[in-house]
């Protein structure tokens, strides 16, 4: 995970109640829809992923100590899993950038087949910082990440998307590789892309499950997956657009990953739900010279593999609906300040016979200074509520993301509105345009 970047303090509980309230009511909150089913992912061996991360422990120590951008440890942890993609049978491409005159490298790998114009892609940052191995940041995201597409050969997964897997440079640098990747996709190409899934430090020594928030239907199921094996999470702050998730998302690209928490300190309450050392950092060895094979939790580390070959087969399985009718507003509407009040901007569909459908899909374009303020609701013909976006985000500025909403109980023709209120002082912006497609 790359360097925390400022950020402003905020009375987050009390604001996000009051946001919640005035958002929401008179109707109940609805949810959006979860992810389609699909057939039992494969437990992802732990053995597997730890014999990748001494791998590139030994690269590390042959090569000076770490595996950071410019150096030749990134390239030779590049080449090993580039060697392994290429025996298993995929299509790898080697991309390349500069920075700070040094080469970088992305590695991009296709599995054959899936839908072309809709793919699932996985990934995370191969880089680690120059003060140590990056055994755990991010050794353990590119071993687990390496060690699914693996088992996707393994199997011989026949997906209805196509699937896609990266690992990036020069993440500690601010995200240059994968900014690089995002930025040279054609529009055609960016738009193909279903979803991106991220995985950045999932085996620290002394873990927590922390879910990304981001698109409603990538967190539903990771969360159905902790759920399942019984193990409670929490939404993930910790990270907020400082990984590679954030070059997707800044681009409108529906996000999510997984976390096991760094130099944030683990509370009494995580302690007593998760185990562990209340009082000490997730990962105390975060950008430090300790940050070797000493330093992952086996139990998170099995935990989160699985977590990712569940997401894989479940999301990439799912069967890509076809877009029906399309309705937009592009008339801009200021949102104001706060305290001011919610503002909305209304959409009236018609033609559309019956409901609406599980998979009603709502693009959003926000143009505002501090999207953490901002709570997002769509609200339905009949007034009831579905939340979109619930001041998650930090201190990156705008929205721009896709939503999949379940408004399967809710007639389709009439007037639907984008409701958004920004509950906390001192950032503007407004509603620049909205979608929404049943």
């Amino acid at each position: 995970m790359s360097l925390s970047v400022p950020r402003r303090l905020a009375a987050v509980a009390a604001l996000a109640v009051g946001g919640l309230i005035a958002a929401t009511a008179p109707s109940a909150l609805a949810a959006p829809t979860a992810a389609a089913a699909a057939p039992t992912p494969p437990d992802i061996p732990v053995a597997n992923v730890k014999a990748h991360l001494t791998q590139l422990q030994t690269i590390a120590t042959n090569n000076g100590g770490n595996r950071a951008h410019g150096r030749a440890g990134y390239k030779a942890s590049i080449d090993y899993v580039k060697a392994k993609l290429d025996a298993a049978g995929y299509t790898t491409t080697l991309q390349t950038f500069t920075y700070n005159g040094s080469t970088g490298y992305n590695l991009i790998a296709d599995w054959p087949g899936g839908g072309p114009n809709s793919v699932l892609m996985a990934g995370s940052h191969l880089d680690g910082v120059s003060s140590g191995p990056g055994i755990n940041d991010n050794g353990s995201g590119s071993a687990a990440v390496l060690e699914t597409a693996l088992a996707v050969s393994r199997a011989q997964l026949q997906p209805t998307k196509h699937l896609r897997f990266g690992w990036w440079g020069a993440e500690e640098l601010g995200l240059v590789g994968s900014k690089h990747y995002v930025n040279n996709l054609p529009a055609a190409e960016r738009s193909k892309i279903s979803g991106y899934l991220n995985f950045d430090m999932i085996g620290s020594p002394n873990p927590g499950y922390f879910v990304y928030d981001d698109d409603p239907a990538i967190e539903q199921t990771f969360k159905d997956y902790f759920t399942g094996i019984g193990v409670p999470t929490e939404i993930e702050t910790e990270g907020d657009g400082r990984s590679d998730h954030a070059s997707f998302k800044n681009v409108g690209i529906p996000v999510g990953g997984l976390f096991t928490g760094a130099s944030r300190t683990k509370t009494s309450a995580q302690a007593q739900k998760w185990g562990g050392t209340a009082g000490q950092a997730f990962d105390r060895c975060y950008h430090s010279s300790c940050d070797t094979t000493a330093n992952i939790n086996d139990t998170a580390l099995d935990r989160n593999s699985d977590a990712i070959a569940y997401a894989v087969w479940n999301l990439g399985a799912a069967t890509p609906v076809p877009p029906g009718p399309s309705f937009e507003n592009t008339t801009d509407v200021t949102i104001p300040d706060s305290p001011g009040a919610a503002v909305t901007s209304p959409i009236t569909a018609s033609g559309v016979p019956g409901n609406a459908p599980a998979t009603t899909k709502v693009d959003v374009n926000i143009v505002h200074t501090y999207r953490g303020d901002l709570v997002v609701d769509l609200v339905a013909p009949d007034g009831t509520v579905y939340n979109l976006h619930n001041r998650s985000g930090g201190s990156a500025d705008n929205l721009v993301q896709s939503y999949t909403v379940n408004a399967s109980s809710e007639v389709a023709n009439g007037t639907w509105k984008l409701q958004v209120k920004d509950t906390a002082a001192q950032d503007v912006g407004y509603i620049n345009s909205w979608k929404i497609t049943f």
